[in-house]
């Protein structure tokens, strides 16, 4: 197993939820967190320790982002105007390995910044290589021509796991999306709750 796959398993294994909604998902077999003392009764959570959970969950949620990055994403998103936690949100949406997988390109968000890192992938007709690109709204994204026939692309696309979300407007035969708008926490596809009141909450203690 590779380590993004195991990376990707732990954090739903120590969550102990299915985070990505995926069948594969070992809480879906086991609900209960890994290790010895993983099905041990669960004591009461401090609200440090809600907040932090919030945080790794949303983190994880986004291909386990490294600290430095996910902390610069929430400076960026409590500068600006308005409710910092839809800002948040918005900020993450709008990633282009985010995007990627919103397209439905790829199956996962891990596949999707590999996918980006390794030059598949174009924004305006120009390849971009670096998974955290801010797409605007408008900028139009789309698998380069020579890598339309990987079986990752084709099977992610042909796949009934997800749905599309409302603010990526994709053209599956062209294998193109354009970016309409950042999203509120409301409209994200979420296969579970996300609480990014609580990250700013971590983050502003």
């Amino acid at each position: 197993m590779s380590k993004r796959h195991s990376a990707k398993y732990k954090i739903d294994r120590r969550m102990g939820e299915n985070i990505w909604g995926r069948p594969k998902s070992p809480v879906n077999q086991r609900s209960y967190g890994p290790g010895q003392h993983g099905q041990r009764r669960k004591s009461k959570v401090s609200d440090f320790g809600l907040q932090l959970r919030a945080k790794q969950k949303l983190k994880g949620y986004y291909g386990n982002l490294t600290e430095k990055q996910f902390a610069k994403t929430y400076d960026e998103a409590a500068r600006r105007k308005g409710n910092t936690s839809e800002n948040l949100i918005g900020l993450l949406e709008s990633r282009l390995d985010a995007v990627v997988y919103r397209a439905k390109f790829v199956p996962t968000v891990f596949a999707a910044r590999q996918f980006v890192n390794h030059g598949h992938v174009l924004v305006n007709g120009k390849r971009v290589n670096i998974a955290s690109y801010r797409v605007k709204p408008e900028d139009v994204v789309s698998v380069r021509e020579r890598s339309r026939s990987m079986a990752l692309v084709l099977e992610a696309l042909q796949s009934s796991e997800r749905d599309f979300a409302e603010y990526v407007e994709v053209d599956t035969k062209g294998m193109s999306a354009r970016f309409i708008r950042q999203p509120e926490l409301s409209e994200v596809p979420y296969p579970v709750k996300m609480e990014p009141n609580l990250v700013v909450e971590f983050y502003a203690s």
